[in-house]
This record gives C-alpha cells, structure tokens and sequence, in this order.
C-alpha cells in the first residue's frame, strides 16, 4: 500500500479524523484507481470530490466539446473552454485542485472497442454518461471483470443512486431490463441537482473504497428533489440476467453486439 506524504497527512488529516477511516482509509484512496465515465455536470463533480479526497488516479472519459449552455452546471469548465475538448479542461482543474491525485483525459465515448480496457485499468467505475448504451457497456465490463460500479443518473429534478458489486448486487441490467427512453436533445437541468447526486456518488466511491459505512448495496436510492423526498428500495436481482444470470458471458458478448450497432446508428449528443 501506498505511504503518504507529509503535505497528504495534512490535507486530509480531517477526514482521517473520522471514526473507521484514519490513515489505512487515506492510503486505500491513495493506491485506488476510479474510471469516471461523462465528464459533465455529474461526472465532472464526481471527480472533483474524488479529488479533493485524495483518490490516486482519476480516469475522465467523455468525448465532445463544451457548449455554453454547459456552463450552468459544469463545474470544472471556464467560460474561455466553451467549443473546446472539455476532458481536457476538467483535467486540467483537477490538476491545479490537487497536484497529487493523477488524472488521465480520454476525449472519447465508451464504446466496445475500449470498455475492456479503460475498465481493467481501474478499481472501481463511477458510470456518469449520458446516455444508456454507454452506460450498459460499462455494466457488461464491471461485471465481466468483477469491478464495482456506482451509477448515478438525474433526469430533471428527479435521481437515483446505486452501488453494484458482480457477484453480490444485481447489475444495470436487473435493475433497467428495459432501458429508459432518455430524449438525445437533453432535459432541463438546474446545476445544483446534478451537483447533489454527484457528492453522494462520489461518497459511495469512497465508502467502497475505504469501508467507511454502508454503501448502497442491493439498494436503489430515488430521489425527487422538488420535494427532498428520498426513498430507498431493495432492487431485485434477475437470476436470469443476461448480464449478471447464469449464461452471463454470452449475455456480455450479446449486449455488446446490441450497443454495437445502435452506437453505429445513433450520433451521440452532450447532455
């Protein structure tokens, strides 16, 4: 495991303060790895509370540019950064946050060709995208290579939150056997919805990570923030799931047949 230097006992010596944390938590964080998929107003935060907690490395995946109606939520971005690559902005403010937490920018989507292996790099995946065909195909690769995965999704003023664990939870494809039908040309958003999903998902990431509490496992946590109602409910897992069942290998290799040709069909849009 990784030692910590003197400057890292004392940015976080606040949160090793914490009962059931201390420095073996801060050190799990330090020699972890966290894929984040969808560098936007969710992911984008997701990383930043990755960060300033003193994960190792951070993976951004998220292709496109930033669109100036972006900027009410996106917090990592500038207003000089509207039609560039916004991957590489997020890094770079990363970066200049805390210089020792690694960040690598990938300017791509999830797709087939490169789920595998942006998975097998990481520890744990925080799925962020803003569609379902990358969030599926980061499903099939968390549970093909038995990594951890915290999904998080916001349409409006509406979330949900979960922990999946193969083996243990049930997947992406238990919870949504039928997969919402998200409109491409994006949803209204105030910044602040997206901003609170993330933190919670960035603190499932973290309690995974150093067994701080009890992260969602097998939960679905709903959200309706017009009212602040939260509701937790057992999620079921599908012994049939062609993902997470039985005859899961051949389920994996038929989703990503499936996403595959859709990704082929469809222009992907920033939401």
């Amino acid at each position: 495991m990784f030692k910590l230097t003197p400057t890292e006992l004392e940015r976080y010596q606040r949160q090793m303060m914490l009962p059931g944390f201390g420095e073996e938590g801060q050190k799990l964080l330090k020699s972890s790895t966290a894929l984040v998929t969808g560098v936007g107003g969710l992911g984008g935060t997701v990383a930043l509370y990755l960060a300033v907690a003193g994960i190792g490395k951070i993976i951004l995946v998220r292709g496109g540019n930033l669109r100036l109606d972006d900027m009410n939520r996106q917090i990592l971005m500038t207003d000089d950064w509207v039609g560039l690559p916004r991957v590489f902005k997020a890094a770079e403010t990363l970066a200049g946050i805390n210089p020792d937490v690694e960040v690598e920018a990938i300017a791509e989507y999830i797709t087939p060709d490169n789920v595998d292996s942006l998975v097998q790099q990481a520890d744990i995946a925080l799925s962020c995208a803003h569609n379902f065909e990358e969030r599926d195909l980061l499903n099939a690769a968390c549970v093909l290579w038995d990594k951890p995965m915290v999904e998080a999704a916001m349409n409006g003023m509406e979330a949900y939150l979960t922990t999946i664990v193969p083996g243990k939870t049930p997947c992406l494809s238990c919870l949504f056997p039928e997969k919402p039908d998200w409109d491409r040309r994006g949803f209204g958003v105030v910044g602040a919805v997206p901003g609170t999903l993330a933190c919670l998902a960035a603190l499932e990431a973290i309690k995974l990570i150093t067994g701080l509490g009890q992260p969602l496992l097998g939960q679905l946590l709903t959200m309706e923030l017009n009212r602040l109602e939260f509701a937790k409910r057992r999620s079921y897992h599908d012994p049939d799931c062609p993902i997470c069942g039985k005859d899961k290998t051949r389920g994996i290799t038929n989703t990503v047949e499936l996403l595959y040709g859709q990704l082929q069909q469809k222009e992907l849009v920033t939401c």
